[in-house]
């Protein structure tokens, strides 16, 4: 690592108490987070610890309504956080991203006595979500799910397997969607389950070539109880909840990745301001500076593009459109910055002593998780085009 520590980002913010908010994140994100990233990465250890920290700071529940314990904030505001979070590892920037996603469901679509009874604890009561959608076989064909819940009385029965569940078998609580009707999108109905429900277990971690210490597992329901009361929506309901989930949490991984990009940004600029070669700084030569110049170029692009997006939010209208944007714009982003960081860095940058490796690393997943880029630019092109013609 170099001595310089990492530029503040500019940014414009809606009111004093969101900049008040930012200043708080990034004195903790250096404090508690940045200091051991590399090493409880390499280690593969989940920062259990972090998060309950991050719990009590109200850092859990930022975009929930306040009358259930959120922070009441825009996700303009949040989008910003996740942003700190993630480019002092992406691991708690991710995980803060997939907590939020975990909550939506019941925060957007349970009746008043579900969030009474359980939004307090699991937007500020130190736990933490998880959120099962993808299965062995159904991935960016979600609507073909197969994990089954049967109902008998006031009683559901789960059954099946889910796959690429990240916080897999260390949630507290999982958002879980299941068929109980017929085939399609139309067949479907979430649940809220709880981590130590009877007959729920996790595979072992898949071992990633990043994000080590973030666990992301298999879920087996294997005749796993779940009462009426725990059912979010209506039977039914729930893909079109999976669907609104998903636009905000697109918004969630383009700010993870423009963190990403960020923190891959600073290292190279103090790098090269450090290297000497030919007697003068490298950051001195005109190729080094202009390779720098786009990749800040292109990381303020993307956080307006996110930022917008946010905005559009916000305000109640419609954003799936740019949020598919914002999620392809800036994982494409994070990936070719963090590609330049570690040429900007030399040999030095293919090396475990400098972190500009495992932004890299990194990076590569953002643009998968979510919903590929592949699929972000099938949903652009149907909203400029209309569905495809079969």
């Amino acid at each position: 690592m170099t001595e310089y520590g990492p530029r503040p980002v500019d940014r414009r913010l809606p009111t004093e108490e969101a900049r008040d908010l930012l200043m708080l994140v990034r004195e903790l994100a250096e404090r508690e987070i940045r200091p051991t990233a590399a090493e409880e990465e390499d280690a593969g250890h989940f920062p259990r610890a972090t998060f309950t920290l991050l719990s009590e700071a109200g850092l859990l529940s930022l975009p929930y309504d306040e009358e259930f314990g959120g922070g009441g904030q825009p996700y303009e505001v949040y989008l910003q956080v996740l942003e700190e979070l993630a480019a002092a590892r992406l691991t708690v920037g991710l995980g803060v991203s997939v907590h939020t996603l975990a909550c939506h469901a019941l925060a957007g679509y349970g009746s008043k006595e579900q969030r009474a009874e359980h939004l307090p604890d699991m937007l500020g009561g130190g736990l933490l979500g998880a959120y099962c959608l993808s299965e062995p076989s159904s991935g960016s064909d979600a609507a073909s799910l197969t994990t089954r819940a049967t109902r008998e009385g006031d009683t559901w029965t789960l059954e099946g397997t889910k796959a690429w569940t990240t916080h897999g078998g260390a949630a507290d609580f999982y958002t879980v969607l299941a068929r109980t009707g017929g085939s399609g999108a139309h067949g479907i109905t979430a649940f809220l389950v709880p981590g130590d429900a009877e007959g729920l277990s996790a595979a072992a971690p898949e071992r990633k070539m990043g994000m080590k210490g973030s666990p992301t597992a298999q879920l087996h329901f294997d005749a796993v109880r779940v009462p009426d009361s725990r059912r979010i929506g209506e039977e039914g309901q729930g893909f079109a909840i999976a669907l609104s989930a998903l636009d905000s949490g697109r918004l969630g991984i383009a700010a993870c990745a423009i963190g990403v990009a960020q923190a891959a940004l600073d290292e190279a600029l103090a790098y090269t301001a450090e290297r000497q070669q030919f007697g003068r700084p490298i950051v001195d030569f005109q190729g080094l500076r202009f390779m720098l110049a786009d990749m800040a170029t292109q990381i303020e692009a993307g956080r307006a593009l996110y930022l917008t997006a946010a905005r559009l939010r916000d305000a109640g209208l419609p954003f799936s459109k740019e949020a598919a944007m914002a999620k392809l714009f800036c994982t494409d982003t994070a990936m070719r910055v963090t590609t330049d960081a570690v040429q900007l860095l030399g040999g030095y940058g293919y090396t475990l002593d400098f972190p500009a490796e495992r932004f890299m690393r990194e990076a590569k997943v953002l643009q998968i998780v979510e919903g590929t880029n592949q699929i972000q630019r099938m949903v652009i092109a149907r909203h400029l085009a209309g569905p495809e013609k079969r």
